[in-house]
């Protein structure tokens, strides 16, 4: 660590009136309830709503503004940096100027600057590995009751290089998620104009057909617990994984020995569409990573006609969701298993299923390289934080 970086605990910055007193939100009984909800107000934000470095306010609770004047803090407003301490730990976020005001729950802290602290280093510096083992230590994330509360919070250590230097590191960081978060506003236009194209077609034909006859299914292996480790060569993707559209595999179990019984069709590539047998039934995902096997309870499937089965899965996901939900079988826990029998009303006119296929593949293709890109971008963003934490990367003589 260079010489002139100085660390201060989060309660020294506090006194040095360079930090306000970080603050979560309301517990207790004041805390809003689901009931309390609305449609719209004041955006009432928890752990799961920090994504991607962004607050994510299209799946967030709303209350009312009446409701938001009783509560007595939890107010974060635009450049706050969000931290989650209890149960999801070390997911972090900057507020945007999208709202004056958000609450939120006693799940997220905010951490609002004063002077000589760049808000978006900050962001960077909670987002390292350092401080997230730190954090995650702290707050014994081995358990499922993680937390680490407000006071034990101004404990942290918070390593400060000078203004310029801070804001270097920020540039240098912030450029790589501005790229993401271009790639995935592109892949947003895109996922529009092909659902467009396909609610187009949904409405001028419709037929019910068992699924087996459009789409082939491969479900995926029994991996047994036992063998999985924290770190490995494989990634085992489970239904937790899969989320509506995409795959996340963080979180996942790893092994390195793939067993021999396993079907070489488990192995999963790039581009290749999965779904959700049971439980959360009728998730549809797509794989960005590489050297990720099919568990159990998870379907890949392809189509032997043409891609607009799959397609029509993927850009028609919520209703083809619905649709899933509506004839899965059990009542303790959904079951969508054997998926090829399964009745679905599924639009198909072979002439006008290849031209829309034609249409709806280059837009696919492209949803699929921005997500691979912006992958690397944050594994390459991520490789750099410790060294740029640790000032093991110069950056004084770049300019930006």
């Amino acid at each position: 660590m260079k010489s002139e970086w100085k660390v201060y605990s989060v309660q020294e910055l506090i006194d040095l009136d360079m930090l306000e007193e970080p603050m979560d939100g309301n517990h207790g009984g004041i805390h809003p309830k689901s009931s309390d909800y609305v449609s719209s107000g004041v955006p009432f934000i928890m752990a799961n709503n920090l994504s991607n470095g962004k607050v994510d306010y299209d799946n967030c609770a709303f209350i009312s503004e009446q409701q938001a004047t009783t509560l007595r803090k939890g107010f974060a407003h635009p450049g706050d940096v969000l931290l989650t301490h209890k149960a999801t730990i070390g997911r972090t976020a900057i507020v945007g100027d999208e709202y004056d005001t958000i609450i939120l729950t006693p799940q997220v802290t905010y951490y609002r600057v004063k002077h000589g602290i760049s808000n978006r280093y900050l962001k960077y510096y909670f987002d390292s590995s350092k401080f997230q083992q730190t954090l995650s230590n702290w707050a014994g994330s081995g358990s499922t009751r993680a937390y680490l509360g407000i006071t034990a919070q101004r404990k942290l250590p918070i390593v400060l290089p000078p203004m310029e230097t801070q804001e270097k590191i920020a540039g240098l960081c912030g450029a790589l998620d501005e790229k993401i978060y271009l790639n995935n506003t592109i892949n947003n236009n895109l996922e529009q104009q092909a659902q467009a194209l396909v609610n187009e077609y949904c409405s001028s034909t419709n037929s019910e057909v068992a699924l087996g006859s459009i789409m082939n299914f491969v479900n995926g292996f029994a991996f047994q617990s036992k063998s999985y480790q924290k770190s490995g060569k494989y990634q085992i993707i489970t239904i937790k994984n899969v989320q509506d559209g995409k795959i996340d595999s963080q979180g996942a179990a790893y092994i390195n020995e793939v067993p021999t019984k396993m079907k070489a069709e488990c192995y999963l590539q790039v581009g290749d569409i999965l779904l959700s047998l049971t439980g959360n039934v009728g998730r549809v995902g797509i794989v960005f990573e590489e050297n990720l096997l099919l568990n159990q309870r998870v379907a890949k499937f392809t189509s032997p006609k043409d891609v607009l089965p799959l397609l029509y899965f993927y850009f028609r996901l919520p209703e083809t969701k619905t649709s899933l939900e509506t004839i899965a079988k059990g009542t303790a826990q959904q079951n969508l298993s054997p998926i090829e029998t399964l009745k679905l009303n599924f639009p198909y006119d072979e002439n006008k299923a290849i031209i829309l296929s034609r249409d709806l593949k280059p837009m696919f293709d492209s949803i699929v390289a921005n997500n691979i890109e912006s992958s690397k971008l944050a594994q390459i963003r991520d490789c750099l934080l410790p060294m740029l934490m640790s000032g093991e990367l110069d950056v004084s003589n770049i300019d930006l």
